[in-house]
């Protein structure tokens, strides 16, 4: 319990029981913010943390200025201003071809990790099981764990980091509940392909899951093509879609996110919504409608620019001596560091930021079983002055 007590008006705390809940067992710092402290102690380049560092789109920002000078500050309604709500429903139809209706199927949240607790929250009861692929983002497992449910891992393997079918029916039981999936994948940069969403889709379906997908990366896809998975046969229903403004316009700060999904799933992740943040942030929400109504050269030129910024990182990593495989989307880099003569990720990544003045982000900060140690993620989210100079200091390690 917490008792205050009095004394020249100065109140005093004692804590006098545990403070951190049983349900996240380990957690402690995220090694993101570990890695950006020691990126400012050492005023070092940080390619760690994936946020850009410039801005989004002028029209976007102004948007905003006029939504606060308009007088929308106040409580935007719970699921959303209905004119952002009336845009996610018309983005979805004119890049998938999915249909859902404002009013009932879409949800506006304080970003996409709200979004992906607030749907653990509401879906889940204790002791149901989640099936996972790991490499793993790391806010997921914190989620489950306070949902009290039950991770179920599918471990990918590097380099290609494909799904196999039989891997992934060995993790599904009779208390598994549903399935999360991020693509395009944050590490791995991998765009799932449309037979790998058909092997989850099947067995979605085969077991009665719920998908919960995270596609944040949507529009930052090189290789390839992003499929939802709501949009395969047997999916609409049965699939959350997540995603938010963050990534697409460069104003990860907004915290601006969504779910697209069936009325009786958006029925129960309102009811925890509205009980978590509520409402969001009003203007932003007005910008962010603006926003996605952008023409389809804002998005051929922000893909263009970022595989851009991905080649010149890319290059210059493989120049160094790393082995890159070039990711097929999203705005990060794996590169093996073993050529360099490193094991530990860990280790490694803590002497680049403290001697050689550049922050990246060890693997397995996203991974569950402690394979795969050799690999650290770059992000490329920067400007090329920023990617330059990350590359320079990096030099030193030859």
């Amino acid at each position: 319990m917490l008792r205050f007590e009095a004394h020249d008006f100065t109140p005093v705390v004692l804590v006098t029981r545990r403070a951190l809940t049983r349900r996240l067992p380990g957690i402690t710092t995220s090694v993101f913010a570990e890695m950006s402290a020691l990126a400012r102690k050492h005023d070092a380049v940080n390619l760690g943390q994936g946020f850009p560092n410039f801005d989004g789109p002028e029209e976007v920002k102004r948007a905003a200025i006029a939504a606060i000078e308009a007088g929308h500050n106040q409580y935007a309604p719970m699921a959303g201003v209905p004119t952002l709500l009336a845009a996610v429903a018309a983005h979805q139809q004119r890049f998938y071809g999915l249909d859902f209706d404002p009013a009932s199927e879409i949800t506006v949240y304080a970003g996409a990790t709200e979004a992906l607790s607030s749907t653990l929250a509401a879906l889940l009861d204790p002791g149901d099981e989640v099936v996972l692929f790991d490499p793993i983002y790391d806010s997921y497992l914190p989620c489950i764990a306070l949902a009290q449910a039950v991770p179920r891992v599918v471990v990918l393997d590097p380099p290609r980091f494909h799904i196999d079918a039989a891997a992934l029916d060995a993790v599904i039981g009779p208390r598994t509940r549903a399935l999360m999936l991020n693509t395009p994948t944050n590490p791995s940069g991998r765009v799932l392909s449309r037979e790998e969403l058909e092997i989850i889709a099947a067995a979605c379906v085969r077991h009665d899951l719920i998908a919960i997908t995270d596609e944040v990366y949507e529009h930052l896809v090189f290789e390839g093509a992003h499929v939802p998975l709501a949009s395969l046969p047997g999916m609409r229903d049965r699939t959350v879609t997540v995603s938010s403004a963050g990534k697409t316009f460069s104003l990860t700060g907004w915290k601006i996110g969504w779910t697209c999904a069936a009325p009786p799933l958006t029925d129960a992740l309102r009811m925890v919504h509205q009980f978590v943040t509520f409402a969001v942030a009003t203007p932003f929400q007005h910008a962010a409608a603006v926003a996605l109504a952008a023409p389809d050269r804002y998005y051929e030129t922000l893909r263009d620019d970022y595989r851009a910024r991905r080649d010149k990182l890319c290059r210059g990593l493989a120049s160094l001596g790393f082995a890159v495989t070039p990711p097929e989307g999203t705005y990060f880099a794996l590169a093996d560091i073993r050529p360099l003569g490193f094991t530990d990720d860990v280790v490694f990544c803590r002497r680049l930021v403290e001697h050689f003045g550049v922050a990246a982000i060890p693997y397995s900060a996203f991974g569950t079983d402690g394979r795969h140690r050799h690999l650290v993620r770059f992000a490329f989210c920067k400007d090329d002055a920023t990617l330059d100079e990350g590359l320079r200091r990096l030099a030193r390690l030859r």
